[in-house]
């Protein structure tokens, strides 16, 4: 081979080997850029691609895990192993550890005991107590069948939304029942105290919007409902409110304004048992809702129980309006629980409570259950609640070591999961005693709950997809608009072959112009499922 044919031929050797370390830089790059996709790893449907690569989510980060549920089978992973804000998919992680701990039939049992004796007149010289059990709903939204009511849209968001709506039952049906059983006792008089004990756990900060305080003690979820409704232009408007509550005097200074007025709505609680209402409401406006948070719980519930004694016949000593002292119980908790009862009220099913959490993400209860674990085992604290919450996860084949959780409700700034401990949890929770309660529980696309309006009436995947949503945003005040820190959905889908999936879609810091744009992300995780639907 001449010296110029030896040159030729190194050339080309040169050429090729360059090419080949080009195609690997090139893998390297594609791979680095989506480092928990295999190579071998299915791409998403089309449709589905055409959502996550839209330009409104160009600076967004992406988390999709889908498998198909009974064999485990990876079907579609875009950063499968990384953290993300899951917002209220938190609540997936909260029930199942309370289903697991408490058990789905678990019912709460709230009793009221009596210090002191009864004489022939039905005198009670002594005190009055009702021992909190945690019971997040206390009869107050109870059914006929024994269900718990929900709307689509819970009255505890109604200060953020115009959709906020209440449910039938009268939130103060259960203490209204253990004043009836307290009278039936042949008690017709309380010379002492009438307390609620409070301290089964700690109060707490709710990690969620909505109510802010975590109490053993909750009656129609400590609020005040406002229902407003225009008059005539210039004069008063009209304010209903519930539960009724003689303690709380209500000074209306709301307005009626012309048609088109935009609505303005300000509350404020002067005292303990004073709350001005002042704004306006157009006057072709239709009735809103706000709610307005009491501040101490036990107190609250105090009031309206010694109301409801004294409806059932029950003459009190004590006054409404005085403020509940810890110093003032006679003696521990345990203590009193060995007094003699004369009233006790049963909750529905665990199995329901989950139902309203999950339906509605009801923030304050789901804030509620790592407590209630705690309790469970003699604990108090949220600390105590979570290292419980973490055993329970555990044992139910979740890589706990991977996520963090700071709270129940999915508001906590140290909540983070991945895509594979959410499909870890799904799959275990398909398997578990209370995996009936558990999906059941969920929202069902297009149908009811927070997915009721996600997907039009005619979608194929409506009905279809049972799962949890997630919303999290922040005021973007640098620039006068909202950055969406997450918009999620995790559950169970089943594909127009019948094919059952399991699925979490993690959308993370997306730019939005108003927080009612999260709305429009949660119609695109929409989209996602119904790709999904139809392509498996």
């Amino acid at each position: 081979m001449s010296p110029s044919t030896r040159r030729l031929a190194a050339g080309h050797r040169l050429r090729r080997w360059l090419s080949r370390i080009g195609s690997l830089c090139l893998l390297a790059i594609l791979w680095g850029a989506n480092p928990s996709r295999s190579p071998a790893q299915a791409p998403l449907p089309p449709a589905a691609m055409a959502v996550i690569e839209a330009p409104e989510y160009r600076h967004s980060l992406w988390g999709i895990l889908v498998v198909d549920l009974e064999t485990g089978e990876s079907l579609h992973d875009i950063n499968g192993d990384k953290l993300f804000t899951p917002a209220s998919v938190t609540k997936l992680f909260s029930v199942a550890a309370a289903l697991e701990g408490l058990g789905p039939d678990h019912r709460f049992e709230t009793p009221v005991v009596r210090r002191g004796d009864v004489d022939s007149q039905g005198v009670l010289r002594g005190d009055l107590v009702l021992l909190a059990s945690g019971d997040p709903t206390l009869g107050g939204r109870t059914l006929a069948d024994g269900t718990i009511a929900f709307t689509n849209n819970d009255h505890t968001y109604a200060n953020g939304s115009e959709k906020g709506a209440l449910t039938s039952p009268n939130p103060l049906a259960g203490l209204n029942e253990l004043a009836r059983q307290v009278a039936q006792s042949g008690i017709r008089q309380v010379t002492g105290k009438v307390l609620v004990d409070h301290r089964l756990f700690d109060e707490e900060s709710s990690t969620g919007s909505g109510p802010s305080r975590v109490s053993p003690i909750l009656v129609n979820d400590n609020l005040i409902d406002l229902t407003i409704a225009p008059t005539q232009p210039g004069q008063t408007a009209l304010l209903d409110t519930r539960p009724e509550a003689r303690f709380l005097r209500i000074d209306n200074r709301l307005e009626t304004a012309p048609a088109g007025t935009p609505l303005t709505v300000t509350l404020n609680l002067a005292s303990p048992h004073e709350l001005i209402v002042s704004g306006r409401i157009a006057a072709d406006s239709r009735s809103v809702l706000r709610v307005a948070e009491m501040p101490h719980p036990a107190s609250f519930a105090r009031s309206l129980w010694i109301e409801a004694l004294e409806r059932a016949g029950v003459r009190i000593a004590a006054s409404p309006l005085a403020m509940q002292e810890d110093a003032e119980f006679p003696g521990e908790r345990g203590e009193l629980a060995r007094l003699p009862v004369v009233a006790r009220l049963q909750s529905p099913p665990l199995s329901e409570n989950a139902r309203l959490i999950l339906k509605v993400s009801h923030n304050l209860h789901a804030s509620t259950l790592p407590l209630l674990l705690a309790a469970r085992d003699g604990g108090k604290t949220l600390a105590q609640g979570l290292h419980r919450q973490h055993d329970r996860l555990q044992s139910l084949g979740v890589d706990v070591e991977t996520i963090s959780f700071g709270g129940g409700a999915g508001g906590s700034q140290a909540d983070c999961v991945t895509p594979r401990a959410t499909v870890q949890l799904l799959r275990s929770m398909h398997r578990h005693r209370a995996a009936a309660a558990y999906r059941e529980a969920l929202p069902v696309l297009g149908v009811d709950g927070t997915l009721a309006e996600v997907v039009p009436a005619d979608s194929p995947a409506r009905g279809r997809v049972q799962a949890k949503t997630g919303t999290y945003f922040w005021e973007n005040t640098l620039n006068r608009r909202y950055l969406l820190t997450s918009k999620s959905l995790a559950g169970y889908l089943q594909a127009a072959s019948g094919r059952r999936l399991a699925f979490a879609l993690f959308l993370n810091r997306a730019h939005i112009e108003k927080a009612g744009d999260t709305a429009i992300a949660g119609k695109a995780l929409g989209r996602i499922c119904e790709a999904l639907h139809a392509a498996h």
